[in-house]
C-alpha cells in the first residue's frame, strides 16, 4: 500500500498533481489511500470519486495540535502501509515522526516550491522548514518537482540521503487547442471575436504578483493595444476589494475580467493568445504553464522557480516585479503574424508532449514506488 499524506486546504497546483497521479497510477500494483492533515473540501471529494478513501486528521491551519500526531499514528498502525508518501511541509514533519514511530518501511517527502519570502511565509511554516532541515537524512527520499527548489532547499539545510526529481505532468488530452472555446468564452465575457486575450491563472497572493501583471496590463493598453485580460483564481473576484481598487485605479475596468475560481480552466486556457505568469517568488514547477502550453497557448513567465526551462524556446522569460518589461514581452509575441504565432503555438504543446506529459510523470513516480518497496522487502 502506498499512503499519501496531503494538506487538503484547496485547489492548487500542490494538490491538483496529487490528484492526476491518483488518477493514472496503476491500480494493480499499488493500493493507495489519502490522509488529509486538514478537511479536504473538494479536493477531497475529488479523490474519493476515484474509488480511493479520504480520512481527515482534523486539524485547523496555523494551529499545531498533538492530537492530529496520535491521530496520524492510529491510523498508520490500521493500514499499515509500506510506504508513506508525504506532500509538503507540516505533511512532511508529521509523517516523519508518525511514520518512523510505527515503523513504516519507507517514508518519501515531497517538496513542491522553491523558496520562502519570510514577508509572507507564516511563522509556523518557517519554524517547520528549519525542524525538516535538521530531519531530512530521516525520510528514505526527498522528491522535488524542480530544479530550483532543490538548490534552494540544500541551501536551507536540506542533506537527505537521496533528491529525487519528477516535474509535474500534464493530461495532453484534457489541455489541447480548442477553437470553440476561443470563441464562446469571448461571448461569455463581452469581448470582440478578434481580440487578443491575455490570461493569468492563479490564487490571490502576493507570490503571484497580480499588481505587477495588472501594471503592465495598463502598459500594454497605452500602446493602443486591442488585448484584454482574464484573470482566474481563488479570491480573484469581484468581492476583493483591493484587486477591484488596482482595476479601477490603472484605468482597466472594461479590459480586464475577474472570473474567481473557475472548473472549466481547459475551456479558459485554449481561449486565451497569450498566458502569463508573473510571479515575484517561491514557485517550483507550475502546473498553469504546463496547461497553457498544452492547450497550444504560448507563455511569458517571471523566471522564477523552473519557469524557464518549462518554457524553453516556445515563449518569453523575463525578470520578476518588472511590469515594463512585461509588457513589451506581451506585446512581442502579440505582435507576431499568424505563422510565426502558429508555430509559437505548436512548438509549446509539442514540448509538454515531448518532456512532461502524464503518463511518463505517473511512470516515473510507480518506478520510485516499486524500488522502494523492493528495498523494503530485502
Amino acid at each position: 500500500m502506498v499512503g499519501h499524506l496531503i494538506t487538503g486546504l484547496g485547489w492548487g497546483g500542490a494538490e491538483s498533481m496529487l490528484c492526476k497521479l491518483l488518477s493514472r497510477i496503476d491500480r494493480t500494483r499499488f493500493s493507495c489511500s489519502v490522509i488529509s492533515m486538514v478537511d479536504g473540501g473538494g479536493v477531497a471529494g475529488l479523490i474519493e470519486s476515484l474509488d480511493i478513501p479520504v480520512k481527515s486528521l482534523g486539524l485547523r491551519r496555523g494551529e499545531p495540535n498533538p492530537l492530529g500526531l496520535f491521530r496520524l499514528m492510529r491510523l498508520l498502525r490500521q493500514e499499515r502501509p509500506c510506504i508513506l508518501q508525504s506532500w509538503l511541509y507540516h505533511a512532511d514533519l508529521a509523517g516523519i515522526l508518525a511514520g518512523r514511530i510505527c515503523r513504516v518501511p519507507a517514508i518519501a517527502w515531497n517538496i513542491r516550491c522553491s523558496n520562502l519570502d519570510r514577508s509572507h511565509t507564516p511563522w509556523l511554516s518557517r519554524a517547520v522548514v528549519r525542524v525538516l532541515s535538521r530531519l531530512s537524512r530521516a525520510p528514505e527520499v526527498v522528491v522535488v518537482n524542480s530544479e530550483v527548489g532543490k538548490t534552494f532547499h540544500a541551501s536551507m539545510g536540506y542533506r537527505p540521503r537521496r533528491w529525487h526529481l519528477i516535474p509535474n505532468g500534464f493530461d495532453v488530452k484534457h489541455f489541447r487547442p480548442d477553437p470553440d472555446a476561443r470563441a464562446s468564452v469571448r461571448q461569455e465575457l463581452g469581448f470582440a471575436p478578434d481580440s487578443r486575450l491575455v490570461g493569468l491563472v492563479a490564487r490571490f497572493h502576493p507570490m503571484k504578483d497580480h499588481q505587477t501583471f495588472l501594471r503592465a496590463a495598463a502598459l500594454l493598453h497605452e500602446r493602443k493595444s486591442r488585448a484584454n485580460f482574464v484573470l482566474v483564481g481563488r479570491n480573484v473576484d469581484y468581492r476583493n476589494d483591493t484587486l477591484v481598487r488596482m482595476v479601477r485605479a490603472l484605468g482597466l475596468t472594461d479590459s480586464v475580467r475577474l472570473l474567481g475560481e473557475r472548473s472549466d480552466i481547459q475551456r479558459i486556457m485554449a481561449a486565451l493568445d497569450l498566458f502569463s505568469l508573473p510571479s515575484a517568488f517561491g514557485e517550483g514547477w507550475p502546473n498553469v504553464i504546463g496547461e497553457a502550453m498544452a492547450s497550444g497557448v504560448p507563455c511569458v513567465v517571471t523566471d522564477v522557480g523552473d519557469a524557464a526551462q518549462i518554457v524553453g524556446e516556445t515563449g518569453r522569460v523575463v525578470p520578476p516585479r518588472s511590469p515594463e518589461v512585461l509588457a513589451a514581452a506581451w506585446h512581442e509575441i502579440l505582435s507576431l503574424g499568424a505563422d510565426e504565432r502558429a508555430r509559437l503555438s505548436a512548438a509549446a504543446r509539442a514540448r509538454i508532449e515531448a518532456h512532461f506529459s502524464l503518463p511518463e510523470i505517473v511512470a516515473q513516480y510507480e518506478n520510485l514506488y516499486e524500488e522502494l518497496a523492493r528495498a523494503c522487502a530485502e
